[in-house]
């Protein structure tokens, strides 16, 4: 069955905006790019933040490696919506509690090419194609769609490849509890050379061992943790925004929390209450988006060629 089938009518509502207008201008195509990343992310709710981590890793890498300022903010774009084509993943597949099987696998396997296609008629995909749909090839050319390997995968695609991999590594999942920094950088260090480019794997395990990542791993924006549901592990996304007494609710097992910050940090404190299915719909994080926004905005990149860089 095509992934896309259960998905087209949301995809299409998703996407119009995006494309319709030509005339846009590029802060708005940009900004609509981000929340559509922003809502095929919070389909999965055991990945919340997931795209800002892996766009704050694969930042600090480009910068630590030298690049350019217009490339490393590339790098951290691709980074954001390098899982964009998993909205053509089945939520079957895409949350299932538990290991996926080979044909669940052949599924995943689709969203980098699906992510692509996604956004190849829209003016700013020079930008990301690369990370979009190279950032599970590897380099003994085992990866995927494409077997790419060594240096035929573009450097924003290594960076992100090695980034969205620690980031799993160090999340929970239904299935298992998230690894610690320290052996998901030992599993990044045994793997480089063939999973991953290994002079940017050893600079990526250096930044680590030197603390760089402590203040990305286990949050969904800067200073913001993830916060704990005592059913399903630390998978609770708050906004910078929210304030105490507020609701909060566990998208996965519909639990509410009221926030309370009586330990001078805010905490999710269970109120034995279900949230009821429209507390449970995902809303976009304005004040997080509009911020990477300016970031992005600042350098212009809409109005620069297509680097074609490896």
């Amino acid at each position: 069955m095509n992934p896309l089938l259960p998905h087209q009518s949301w995809l299409r509502a998703a996407t119009s905006r995006l494309f319709r207008d030509p005339r846009r201008s590029g802060e708005q195509a940009l900004l609509g790019l981000l929340n559509l990343a922003w809502f095929v992310e919070a389909r999965d709710p055991y990945t919340g933040g997931h795209l800002w981590r892996v766009s704050r890793y694969a930042q600090a890498l480009a910068e630590h490696a030298g690049l350019g300022a217009s490339e490393v903010a590339r790098i951290a774009l691709g980074g954001f919506l390098h899982d964009v084509g998993k909205i053509g993943v089945t939520d079957s597949v895409l949350r299932k509690a538990g290991p996926l099987d080979d044909a669940e696998w052949e599924i995943m396997r689709t969203h980098p090419q699906v992510g692509v296609r996604l956004l190849s008629a829209h003016s700013l995909a020079h930008w990301v194609a690369d990370a979009i749909g190279s950032h599970h090839e590897r380099c003994d050319g085992r990866g995927y769609p494409s077997g790419l390997s060594g240096t035929a995968i573009p450097v924003a695609a290594r960076i992100v490849g090695i980034c969205d991999a620690f980031d799993a590594m160090t999340s929970a999942r239904p299935y298992r509890a998230g690894m610690s920094i320290e052996v998901a950088l030992d599993i990044i260090a045994a793997h480089s050379g063939s999973q991953f480019d290994a002079h940017l794997a050893a600079q990526f395990v250096a930044l680590g061992r030197a603390g760089s990542w402590a203040h990305i791993a286990g949050h969904s924006d800067e200073g913001i943790p993830l916060l704990n549901c005592p059913h399903c592990g630390p998978t609770l996304v708050r906004t910078r925004e929210a304030r105490e007494g507020q609701p909060l609710y566990c998208r996965n097992c519909s639990s509410a929390f009221v926030l309370d910050g009586a330990s001078g940090d805010l905490e999710a404190l269970p109120t034995g209450a279900k949230g009821a299915a429209s507390d449970l719909v995902a809303d976009s994080d304005h004040a997080l988006l509009h911020r990477l926004l300016d970031e992005f905005a600042a350098l212009r990149l809409w109005a620069s060629p297509a680097t074609g860089s490896a």
